[in-house]
């Protein structure tokens, strides 16, 4: 019984590679494909993968201007206070909403409580 061989793992960086390696013109590509142990589906995929990773890696960057340039630790230490105080003011926010969503909810009970027991008076 004859063993089969086990192709290699395509790790991202072996995808990359092989897209790389078969965007030349005149590139072997069934020799390409063969050493990599893939299919020409497989290579389809993998093109259709990076060429929309790399539009929407685009789009993103161009929505969101320069990357910034300041990235000292003091500005580090900067934002993570910043994010630090902004995640306790939603804390708080958050248990003051919750309080006054149970405040609601007893005064609508006792509000539709009292109204039963006027109807039940009046008849």
């Amino acid at each position: 019984m004859p063993k089969t061989e086990r192709r290699p793992r395509l790790t991202a960086a072996r995808k990359l590679e092989l897209y790389q390696a078969t965007r030349a013109p005149d590139a072997p590509l069934g020799e390409i494909l063969r050493q990599y142990g893939v299919h020409l589906d497989d290579l389809r995929q993998i093109e259709r993968v990076i060429e929309s990773s790399a539009l929407a890696g685009l789009k993103a960057q161009a929505r969101h201007g320069r990357a910034p340039t300041d990235l000292s630790p003091a500005r580090v230490e900067q934002l993570e206070h910043e994010l630090a105080e902004k995640t306790r003011a939603l804390a708080e926010l958050s248990v003051a909403f919750t309080v006054l969503e149970k405040k609601e909810r007893a005064e609508s009970q006792a509000r539709s409580q009292a109204n039963g027991s006027r109807r039940a008076r009046s008849k």
